[in-house]
């Protein structure tokens, strides 16, 4: 018989890790958008040097929330502070769970008064709406979620277009669309931009670690506005992003896409497993790679083991806060993330596998090479794991596989350490898993961001700071 809810569905398995770990489901898909536009070297090239027009519109789940409450609503879901926080502005929201430890994060955009709308991966949007519809709150909701990674053909539609310009000449697109120099926008804060005589809606952010804008509106002229951009971007090098290389971006820029959602245990979770579908993305996800921990806790993280320790205001009451406040109060030290550099030379090895006879080491596709919707892989110093990686990848920009993951404290930039690539026994039973055996890759801890414009010339504090 079906479960019905995530509950019911974890007290039929002895242990969500080895559940998650052998789920049918391989890594996240970015759906609708042609996989290359024109190769995915290139495409990577051009957010570097010339500009890219990324498509966001399919991949992300996004909920309007609309009433007195809604600033109260998501507030409380959130560890960063809204003073100050009004209409016409954005922010990274990072939720937890009552213990503390990350669920998601998106981006959570006030609309109007009294009208929010939040867009991000399943987990923090279902977060959202369990609260919206169980927590008293005096709000309405519109869910949209993202697009059917495999529609078959069937039409897709969308509430929104959603796409992004960027790179060293978005600025001169961007002016040429609104047909007079853009006014000065500051990080996180909405305004409009002409384009061909219509308003259009638009963030300043950045994935790829150089400012640009997202533009966003009715899903109905997506493609009108989309030739707009590319034809005014034309002389300026612009270059469509396909959805293969889509993700890679972060790799550069130093944003870890999709830890384990934390809702899998305890008893202040248990309402929302309960309310929470068995077939959705929390019962149905996968974990990968060699990192095999005995309690599915073990692969939670700390909003300050991701980077967003500069987030965390303790102005509001919101949910982990008391947990939160423990955990700063006990001094004890937060791992941190960092990027990992791999060694060429061992890659190669990787690589060479492939023709060999015998058992290959786990193919690294790319230029994305996750194979489960969360990754994790033990990192070693000698016999000691003082860290894991998250997500993996290749940059064409520098010609080297990077990972970004969380180390221990004392661990530095410049360190020698060992990633382990591959999963244990030959593999889980994962569809994008093949037999395959292990292979210790040399990697060097390197800063994150990794491309030195973001780091050096990014917006300080989203990113880029760890305390």
């Amino acid at each position: 018989m079906a479960q019905q809810n995530l509950q019911n569905l974890l007290d039929t398995v002895d242990n969500p890790v080895t559940m998650l770990r052998n789920s049918q489901i391989g890594a996240y898909v970015y759906p609708v958008v042609p996989t290359e536009f024109s190769n995915w070297r290139d495409e990577q090239h051009a957010w570097r040097n010339t500009a890219v027009l990324f498509d966001q519109t399919h991949h992300m789940a996004e909920i309007t929330v609309k009433g007195p409450d809604a600033l109260k609503l998501m507030s409380y879901l959130t560890i960063n502070s809204f003073a100050g926080f009004a209409p016409n502005r954005a922010k990274q929201m990072v939720p937890c769970s009552h213990d503390g430890f990350v669920i998601g994060d998106g981006i959570l955009f006030y609309l109007a008064e009294n009208e929010l709308l939040f867009v991000g991966r399943a987990p923090t949007v279902n977060w959202v709406q369990f609260h919206a519809e169980t927590g008293g709150y005096k709000v309405d909701v519109i869910r949209d979620d993202r697009s059917p990674s495999h529609p078959r053909g069937k039409a897709v539609t969308r509430r929104h277009f959603r796409f992004q310009v960027q790179g060293p000449n978005a600025a001169k697109i961007l002016d040429k669309l609104n047909g007079a120099p853009m006014p000065e926008v500051k990080f996180f804060t909405m305004g409009t931009i002409n384009i061909k005589g219509r308003p259009v809606r638009a963030l300043r952010h950045g994935m790829a670690g150089a400012p640009g804008l997202e533009l966003w509106g009715p899903y109905a002229e997506g493609d009108e506005i989309r030739e707009i951009i590319l034809e005014a971007g034309r002389e300026f090098g612009i270059v469509a992003v396909g959805s293969r290389c889509y993700s890679s971006n972060t790799l550069e820029s130093g944003w870890i896409p999709s830890p384990l959602p934390a809702v899998y245990t305890g008893e202040s979770m248990r309402s929302y497993r309960e309310w929470l579908p068995a077939g959705g993305y929390e019962g149905t996800g996968s974990i990968g790679g060699s990192y095999v921990a005995p309690r599915i806790e073990d692969y939670y993280l700390t909003p300050y083991e991701l980077g967003y320790g500069p987030f965390v205001k303790f102005d509001h009451d919101f949910a982990g806060r008391e947990a939160l406040e423990k955990m700063v109060a006990s001094g004890r030290p937060q791992r941190k993330k960092v990027t990992f550099e791999w060694n060429n030379e061992d890659l190669a090895e990787i690589f060479a596998s492939i023709v060999r006879p015998g058992a290959n080491y786990k193919y690294f596709d790319l230029p994305n090479a996750n194979y489960a919707s969360a990754s994790y892989d033990r990192v070693m110093k000698g016999d000691k794991l003082v860290g894991v990686s998250m997500f993996t990848g290749y940059t064409d920009n520098d010609h080297v596989a990077l990972s970004l993951g969380v180390v221990d404290a004392d661990v530095q930039d410049g360190d020698q350490l060992t990633l382990v690539w591959g999963e244990e026994n030959g593999g889980t039973k994962k569809p994008t898993v093949e037999r395959h055996k292990q292979f210790d890759v040399r990697v060097r801890v390197a800063p994150v961001p990794y491309a030195r414009d973001a780091r050096e010339h990014y917006h300080s504090g989203w990113r880029t700071r760890q305390a």
